[in-house]
């Protein structure tokens, strides 16, 4: 049909490209979320040593952690808008979900020290005061809620999420320490200190390893979770001049940006202008899948594809 290549298939490879490049808030969101982390972490380790509380103090380092995270998604995430490149042809959008992947462990690692931390004031409690743990706590629902608020304006990014996950961990954590300094103020039961830290520790890991498996995901190269390749196989089989689609591949490269190649079978060869037409069709006709970069491989008929068998 057109030139010879390299897959050793006759075809017209046509790629198109829908709504270019993306800009969004996403970097000056997480500049507004590393300094508001940054400082009251600083708060929460005086806090934290001043009222012995061990569930401040375990929040502490890991919105420690949190802080370094949130620093390393703000540089990959800034360095992910860059544009394509020899080194990397699709761009630099996979190095927003590394950094998701970064603060995923992280979060594993601080959820396991707070727990490790916990546990020997869970057999022997302590005294602690409430009352200064009650003001902490508020000072933490708003400042994290205020960074929480942040991040949901523009932007969706798969590292965003990951930091807003972080962010609104600490919020419902502050609630419960809020919620358990309020009942030791009333009862002094010290131990609900511990057992607030080793409570706040399960959830974020349960939430960590849900995160950690999306990331994985996409490094895997899965198809994204809302998209079907047998419709897109049906889709693309009931346009009028194809016979046969095969070949289909799926992927994400950060969690929005979707890449789609595909091999077209039609009934005989046709003139460029045809297949253009055709071409045309096919993307108008994938457009409700929200496919950001489409390839399209035109084969005829009885044309033997090397590809089909691997």
């Amino acid at each position: 049909m057109a030139e010879e290549h390299s897959h050793d298939c006759k075809h017209d490879h046509d790629h198109h490209h829908h709504g270019g490049t993306h800009v969004h808030p996403v970097t000056s969101n997480l500049k507004v979320a590393f300094f508001l982390n940054l400082l009251f972490t600083i708060i929460e380790f005086i806090g934290g040593a001043l009222t012995n509380s061990v569930a401040i103090l375990a929040d502490a380092v890991h919105d420690l952690g949190d802080t370094f995270a949130i620093g390393s998604a703000l540089f990959l995430e800034n360095y992910s808008e860059k544009g394509r490149s020899n080194t990397f042809s699709f761009g630099y959008k996979r190095f927003s979900p590394l950094s998701a992947l970064i603060n995923s462990i992280i979060l594993l690692v601080g959820s396991i020290i707070i727990a490790y931390e916990s546990i020997p004031r869970l057999l022997n409690p302590e005294p602690v005061a409430s009352e200064g743990m009650l003001y902490l706590a508020i000072l933490g629902i708003l400042m994290n809620g205020a960074a929480v608020l942040r991040l949901k304006k523009g932007g969706n990014s798969i590292n965003q999420r990951t930091v807003m996950l972080h962010l609104m961990e600490d919020a419902l954590g502050w609630v419960a320490v809020l919620i358990g300094s309020g009942v030791m103020l009333l009862t002094n039961w010290v131990i609900i200190d511990p057992i607030l830290s080793i409570g706040i520790a399960l959830f974020i890991l349960w939430n960590a390893f849900k995160n950690l498996r999306k990331v994985l995901m996409i490094f895997l190269q899965a198809t994204p979770e809302n998209l079907d390749i047998e419709n897109i196989r049906l889709t693309l089989r009931a346009i009028e001049g194809i016979t046969d689609v095969h070949d289909i591949h799926l992927w994400t490269m950060d969690g929005q940006y979707h890449i789609l190649s595909v091999h077209v079978v039609v009934e005989e060869d046709k003139r460029l202008n045809e297949l253009a037409d055709l071409r045309g069709r096919v993307q108008q006709q994938l457009s409700s899948y929200h496919i950001n970069h489409i390839t399209i491989q035109f084969e005829v008929v009885g044309e033997k594809c090397v590809l089909e068998t691997h």
